[in-house]
């Protein structure tokens, strides 16, 4: 039987995770397939010291060697929009179908590409662009395919999960946990695209999109980071019966689609509170099978690799079988696809957790609660501390009330002499 032919572009670290499980895996990679997958040609500006003598016989010399008529899969793991945009619409229209691990890329032209490999009759595999060895993608388009989603919560950055558990475990400040988790190969020495949300909104357009059969853009995903969050918030969140985390979070609500990130205060009890580290936490409610909550590693060589690798066999087999597209690449067929209205975040309502940094001197909590209460927004607790400084925290958790009576009471009370620096606002999940 014909082995099927795979050319990689890329051999950074998801790239030479395939290499190695394509190499040690190989004997039950036939087994499960009943043929064998033959690595046939790598492109990569640079290689690893570590490898370039195992693939020395297979390395290209240009990327236009993985587009020839011997290469059946092209694996695309460079990131970035740009050049990798072009490659993949030069491969579609040479008829090779992809596997791709680039969120950014989906996140934001996702549709227009999936569109071109069903004009062209070829597969795209995903399954690595969100939450690295989680198999959410093939949960949501396979296993859950009778259901109604109804909502979608992740932790799907690594990155900040493990420094706010750093943070909370260790006692220490933002800074240090930051640090912390980039000298453990964590985080970036460039951290903003993780620490400023940025990394888990394009996740969450991805899953919004084939959640709801809908083609959600990167900049419709309301995004917050959580640089603002302190160890004083950490310690006080803890003692209300809450962790924070950096959630993700997609609903259809009237079929519009909420979808947004930001710190969020998750009740210690809730498994997404559970999930620490730099491990991942995606929970899907959908109308059948109620929540199925999926946890595992969201990055690093192996685990991503491994989400890629499956996405090759799957896509194996529909060549084996001419059988392209048999699963709808968006998980809804185009016809059933749709470019719904999107939420506005200030017309959603919850409870809230406000960090005001306020003068230590008498009358300060009513001032506060009087603007709050002229705009019906009711206080649950409250914890002033009074350390005979000139200016301490107050913290004030409110019950359900609308977003934008919440950011017009903050403007108002941010004007006045009584307040210090910009107030920390952390959303609450009660449900």
């Amino acid at each position: 039987m014909k082995d099927i032919n795979i050319g990689l572009l890329g051999a950074g670290t998801v790239g030479s995770g395939v290499i190695k499980i394509l190499k040690d895996n190989a004997e039950i990679i036939k087994k499960r397939l009943g043929f064998n997958l033959v690595l046939k040609k790598i492109y990569s500006r640079s290689i690893r010291n570590e490898i370039k003598n195992d693939i020395s016989s297979i390395t290209a010399s240009s990327y236009e060697e993985l587009l020839g008529d011997d290469i059946d899969i092209v694996v695309e793991l460079v990131g970035g929009c740009d050049f990798a945009k072009d490659f993949m619409f030069e491969a579609i229209e040479k008829k090779k179908s992809i596997v791709t691990a680039n969120k950014a890329l989906l996140a934001k032209y996702g549709f227009e590409i999936f569109s071109k490999a069903f004009e062209n009759k070829v597969d795209i595999g995903y399954e690595a662009a969100v939450a690295g060895g989680i198999p959410i993608i093939k949960a949501i388009k396979e296993s859950l395919s009778a259901n109604n989603i109804k909502s979608i919560k992740a932790i799907v950055n690594g990155t900040c999960n493990y420094i706010l558990t750093e943070m909370l475990e260790k006692q220490v400040p933002f800074e240090e946990a930051l640090k912390d988790a980039q000298d453990k190969g964590f985080a970036e020495a460039d951290p903003s695209f993780d620490i400023g949300g940025v990394d888990a909104a394009h996740k969450m357009a991805i899953l919004s999109s084939i959640a709801f059969g809908d083609n959600v853009k990167d900049d419709s995903v309301y995004r917050e980071g959580i640089k603002g969050v302190t160890l004083l918030d950490i310690k006080f969140a803890d003692e209300l019966g809450y962790k924070i985390k950096l959630l993700g979070i997609t609903n259809l609500l009237d079929d519009k689609i909420d979808v947004r990130v930001h710190p969020t205060m998750v009740k210690k009890e809730d498994i997404l509170a559970k999930t620490d580290g730099e491990y991942n936490a995606i929970k899907v409610l959908s109308d059948m099978a109620d929540d199925t909550v999926y946890i595992g590693k969201g990055a690093g060589s192996l685990p991503t690799a491994s989400a890629v690798v499956s996405d090759i066999m799957d896509i194996a087999r529909n060549i084996r079988h001419n059988s392209h597209l048999r699963i709808p690449l968006m998980s809804f067929p185009f016809n059933y696809v749709k470019k719904r209205k999107m939420v506005n975040i200030n017309d959603l309502s919850m409870d809230y957790y406000l960090r005001f940094s306020v003068a230590d001197s008498a009358g300060v909590l009513s001032k506060i609660s009087g603007v709050l209460g002229e705009r019906n927004i009711s206080i649950k607790s409250v914890i002033q501390l009074n350390k005979g400084k000139d200016w301490v925290p107050l913290i004030v958790m409110t019950h359900k009330a609308k977003e934008r009576d919440i950011q017009d009471s903050l403007n108002i009370i941010h004007k006045m002499d009584i307040i210090k620096d910009k107030t920390l606002l952390v959303r609450v999940d009660d449900e």
